[in-house]
């Protein structure tokens, strides 16, 4: 059959034709411009990322875009029956964040122990937490929760060694841990250096004596259950150690092209020669698997009734485990980003791999989104959907483009619904959508009908005239101060986040003039807003820097005013409550920030005597039971 081979003069009808087709938007957004055209060039750059070649027309996959065209039946998720009579509270943080006498470095599934049990004694509902995924283990330092390797497996450098039966200290590690603890930031590679070397030493001793018939019983159950996906994970983990140390990298896309699949000779070969090494990781798995299933129980015996709530990050790393192990089921040549906005003028990219929307609900029992709900809400009771636009569409930039080069591309909204409202019934877990940012067009109302809990921001809830009363936040929705992207609220009254974006050049200088004008009249709205919810805001507006005291009384005011919202969750971020000056991660910051690395400036021994958290807690207690 002939190609079609459009002249010049057709092409951009063609190529606008062949990109609605498979859901690619002719248009995106760009800062006080409105709309601008997506150009032929980008057009042409994200069919070949969605596999279809412009000539020849779909190759790989032809993109799946059919959206609900009735409501009559509306899949809806799981909510509690409690929420139906009293509202809920929550504390928020970054598990890695945690500071203990006990741990390793690192905030671990024993501290989150200690965490269940201290925010059942304040009359807390749930612990949230910071994406549990899989990281890279041969290359620690790329420790964005946000950036994993696999959504469908956990973390092991969560692992609290101590706890895990046969462990014996030796001296050389109890040396190491006294400087791991006192540090201010995670170092990632001691942490992983350290965890990985005494786990491994339990494991060899495991292998040479007898096990208990449980625990062989439950190690090889969970393997079964495991099934490919787990056993591909443990070889791209024993294969990623071994190309590291030949200096190859530990992402695929940098190994020698017979090790970039999983089905290659070479990879069989490798295999048999890392039998042990592979199973290592796989015990891994079911350790993390264990000691985060305990928490969950510890959950449910402290009578917290919503108990964990799990961050589910948006993508993962082009070149890990997931991509690694299931290439088909994710858009080739482009990563997830963010179009240009007034706070990115040149957009953002994420470098993060989308499932491909042809594939991403396909597959019976096995369909790339539904298992990674699965494993999440397995632990949790309730669920937050990172992005939570990306149901309906993603952003993407093709490689080697900038944002300003990338494209909506639309996603099956009816069948991400219909998959997140079977699974949340099943697992009895209520989901949350971070629904920020420039959002399609109905797609809150969408979420909404699928009884999908709305993500609120203080500082976002802002009409024309001001911050919006409490009684404007919808009731279905979670209802915060701020999140792992933001300031704390003291930090943010002193314009940290301002002077971030512009000491790091994420800005420029004008803009920051505008942005501090604007902060000077959100300062006053919001002690407006507090006033008239008559949550006892602190009198006046300080003339120069508030002082420290003066901070902590609006941050608790603050936070009864979103424990006064109808909404049926409110959270408490950790870093408020202990009252942190560093960020936990400056959006648009690589290099030049230690994001994702910050410890809190307290250990949880300390936590129940702190002023400011008690405070908190007992303004949530009370304004939440009105």
């Amino acid at each position: 059959m002939p190609r079609y081979r459009p002249n010049d003069a057709s092409m951009t009808s063609y190529l606008d034709k062949l990109a609605r087709q498979h859901g690619i938007s002719l248009v995106r957004p760009s800062p006080n411009k409105g709309d601008v055209a997506v150009t032929d060039d980008t057009k042409r750059r994200v069919l070949a990322a969605l596999g279809v070649a412009v000539e020849n027309g779909p190759e790989r996959h032809s993109a799946c875009t059919e959206t609900i065209t009735s409501k009559e039946i509306c899949p809806q998720c799981y909510l509690p029956e409690f929420l139906e009579t009293h509202r809920v509270w929550g504390i928020n943080l970054q598990l890695y964040e945690l500071r203990s006498g006990r741990n390793w470095g690192i905030g671990d599934f024993g501290d989150l122990i200690e965490m269940i049990g201290l925010a059942a004694s304040l009359g807390a509902n749930f612990v949230g937490l910071n994406p549990l995924h899989a990281p890279f283990l041969a290359d620690p330092n790329r420790c964005s929760p946000y950036e994993p390797s696999n959504r469908q497996m956990l973390n092991p450098l969560y692992i609290a060694v101590d706890r895990v039966e046969g462990f014996k200290m030796r001296p050389e590690i109890e040396e190491q841990l006294g400087e791991l603890r006192s540090s201010d930031l995670v170092d990632y590679s001691k942490v992983a250096t350290t965890k990985i070397s005494a786990l491994r030493d339990i494991w060899e001793r495991r292998q040479s004596l007898p096990s208990a018939p449980h625990e062989d019983d439950e190690f090889k159950f969970f393997v079964q259950d495991g099934g490919e996906m787990l056993r591909r994970h443990a070889i791209f983990e024993a294969l990623s150690q071994s190309m590291s140390e030949r200096g190859q990298g530990a992402g695929w896309k940098s190994w020698p092209v017979e090790y970039r699949r999983p089905e290659t000779l070479e990879i069989g070969e490798f295999v048999d020669g890392h039998l042990d090494t592979i199973d290592f990781h796989m015990w891994l798995q079911w350790l993390a698997h264990s000691q985060l299933t305990e928490a969950t129980e510890a959950a449910r015996d402290a009578k917290l009734q919503i108990g964990l709530y799990l961050d589910v990050a948006v993508g993962e790393a082009v070149d890990g485990s997931a991509t690694w192990s299931q290439e088909g089921a994710y858009v080739a040549d482009a990563t997830i980003g963010s179009p240009p906005d007034p706070y990115a003028p040149a957009g953002q990219d994420w470098r993060l791999a989308a499932f491909h929307p042809a594939a991403i609900a396909t597959g019976e029992g096995q369909a790339p989104f539904l298992r990674t709900l699965s494993i999440a809400m397995r632990y949790a009771g309730a669920i937050r959907i990172d992005h939570a636009a990306a149901l309906r569409r993603l952003f993407l930039v093709p490689v080697d483009c900038t944002p300003e080069e990338g494209a909506y591309v639309d996603y099956p909204l009816d069948e991400l619904l219909r998959i997140l409202a079977e699974t949340s019934s099943r697992f009895k877990c209520l989901v949350i959508g971070e629904d920020l940012g420039v959002l399609p067009d109905g797609l809150q109302q969408d979420l909404s009908d699928a009884r999908i809990l709305s993500y609120r921001i203080l500082s976002y809830e802002r009409a024309d005239d001001g911050f919006k009363p409490a009684s404007d936040y919808p009731q279905l929705s979670l209802a915060c101060i701020s999140t792992h992207d933001h300031q704390t609220l003291a930090e943010w009254w002193r314009g940290a986040d301002i002077k971030a974006r512009s000491d790091h050049h994420i800005v420029p200088s004008d803009l920051t003039r505008v942005h501090l004008k604007e902060r000077q009249r959100e300062q006053k709205d919001l002690i407006d807003a507090l006033e008239q919810a008559q949550v006892d805001p602190p009198s006046g507006l300080p003339d120069t820097d508030a002082r420290d005291d003066w901070l902590n009384d609006l941050t608790v005011s603050a936070h009864r005013f979103i424990a006064q919202t109808p909404s049926f969750l409110a959270a408490v971020r950790l870093a408020d409550m202990t009252g942190e000056t560093r960020p936990t991660n400056i959006p648009g910051t690589s290099d030049t920030y230690p994001n994702w690395k910050p410890k809190l400036s307290v250990p949880i021994e300390r936590f129940a005597s702190l002023p400011l958290l008690t405070q908190i807690a007992a303004a949530m207690r009370e304004e939440r039971t009105r």
